[in-house]
């Protein structure tokens, strides 16, 4: 409770802010209540905002996420992304092996178990016979994150029709 997701008006998450500053932007006109919590009320009356739509479109400059070792790893839950082991030995593999041209990107870097690793070797996952659970993608931002913990969590199940990257 307490947390709420803010879209643009193009329904684009923008951020997460408290279920107060959703309220007065509520209240003000500026945002309007796409999802709401019938077990929590404010004053008795109305229910608790979990997601808010702006009226108005807000511009956000953007800023790329880095490709690191953390992301790729929160991007693939700390799980490896072929046999689905999430334990502490993990390692990143790429899709398409560096040996035959693959990239450092986010479309060709997973999370693999050391054990995977080795075994798809420099084989493409086809040829190795080791199908992804999930095809890597490029994150938007953090907040992206944030909102895929907050949703896996069981917290805020509903979020999930509005980010990109949820399936």
């Amino acid at each position: 409770m307490g947390q709420v997701l803010v879209l643009n008006a193009s329904y684009e998450p923008l951020n997460i802010t408290t279920w107060r500053r959703a309220t007065v932007l509520m209240i003000k006109g500026k945002a309007e209540s796409l999802e709401e919590d019938s077990n929590h009320k404010i004053w008795n009356e109305t229910n608790l905002p979990t997601v808010i739509r702006l009226r108005q479109f807000i511009r956000v400059p953007y800023r790329e996420l880095t490709l690191s070792r953390k992301n790729i790893f929160q991007r693939d839950k700390n799980h490896c992304q072929y046999c689905g082991y999430d334990g502490e030995k993990l390692s990143i593999d790429h899709v398409i092996p560096r040996s035959r041209g693959g990239k450092d990107n986010w479309e060709n870097v997973t999370t693999a178990c050391l054990k995977c690793n080795v075994r798809k070797g420099n084989r493409t996952p086809y040829e190795a016979n080791m199908p992804l659970k999930r095809k890597p993608f490029k994150p938007l931002n953090n907040l992206q994150f944030e909102a895929i913990k907050q949703i896996e969590s069981g917290k805020h199940k509903e979020w999930g029709k509005y980010v990109i990257g949820w399936e």
